[in-house]
């Protein structure tokens, strides 16, 4: 039996007017093709802008009561949730003067009032067009080919996040470094596609074990994983560390060129701390790395935690 495709949800545009008439107008315009979100103050479409569900694109009125589209704009491009998402200021006004400082603020383009449907329609295309496209880039870019989960690049721009919010909620994190025991030897006997298996297994094992939508894994560099555990204390990371072990054990990969084991083994380093205002979240990441080298100077297949003050 083949399955339907999913149908592909409709990029989001937010418009952001205070007269009911221009929203109107333009929902009409848009909505075929796009999915129209509507805020009638500049409070509101920032509120709308960083929440789960961010629009493609804003629509953005310039003369509005209390907070006017040149703040909006100006909010927008300092919030790294929202400083992606292009705008395009709606005005009566048109000046060379004003369109530059239109593009200083941050906007990616404008419409003049009152709206000619067929520029509506060709700019907020192409603007959509781009962002989506640029999405899809940037997506590609944080993703590991090999074991399709997060890279390097995914894992460090997840661990400024999550460490920037523990720091408001002084909640604890934790950080394990994963190594395959003796990987080399592995891949020089077995083949280097042997070699990848093993890799897109052992990563099957860990999203297995570690489940909570919280959670971070990514693969780091070669045969180096890691995982971000946010809100989980020493207890809890040395019980999903035991858990990772047994789950690698039960993979029964056979390596009969290893001095720890006659099958696939790994070694786990972790670290767990409350960080606070003006630490580094790399120097948690170090102590992880340092406990995972002293686990496989100690013999590898076990996890060490790093004993620092929490």
């Amino acid at each position: 039996m083949i399955k339907a495709k999913k149908k592909q949800a409709q990029p989001a545009v937010l418009i952001v007017d205070d007269k009911p008439v221009n929203i109107k107008e333009l929902s009409i315009l848009l909505k075929e093709n796009y999915r129209v979100l509507v805020a009638y103050k500049g409070v509101k479409a920032l509120k709308m802008a960083s929440g789960k569900k961010q629009p493609d694109l804003i629509l953005l009125d310039i003369m509005m009561p209390e907070m006017d589209g040149y703040e909006v704009c100006r909010r927008l491009k300092a919030d790294e949730r929202t400083q992606d998402i292009p705008v395009i200021f709606m005005t009566k006004r048109n000046e060379k003067k004003e369109e530059e400082e239109w593009f200083k603020i941050g906007a990616s383009d404008y419409i003049s009032k009152p709206f000619k449907p067929d520029v509506v329609r060709a700019r907020v295309r192409t603007h959509v067009n781009l962002k989506l496209t640029s999405d899809a880039l940037e997506k590609l870019a944080l993703i590991d080919r090999l074991t399709g989960i997060g890279n390097r690049r995914y894992y460090e721009e997840r661990l400024r996040k999550i460490w920037k919010h523990t720091t408001r909620t002084h909640h604890l994190i934790s950080i394990m470094m994963i190594d395959i025991d003796q990987f080399k030897a592995y891949n020089d006997n077995y083949g280097h596609g042997a070699g990848d298996e093993c890799l897109r297994s052992l990563t099957l094992a860990l999203q297995n074990t570690v489940q909570r939508p919280m959670d971070v894994i990514a693969r780091y560099a070669g045969e180096e994983f890691v995982v971000i555990l946010p809100e989980t204390d020493i207890e809890g990371t040395s019980h999903i560390a035991a858990n990772i072990l047994k789950a690698v054990r039960e993979l029964a990969i056979p390596h009969a060129f290893s001095s720890i084991a006659d099958y696939l083994t790994v070694s786990i380093g972790h670290v767990t701390a409350r960080p606070g205002y003006g630490q580094n979240p790399d120097e948690l990441r170090d102590m992880a790395d340092c406990a995972l080298y002293m686990s496989k100077r100690s013999g590898g297949n076990q996890a060490m935690n790093a004993d620092i003050s929490s």
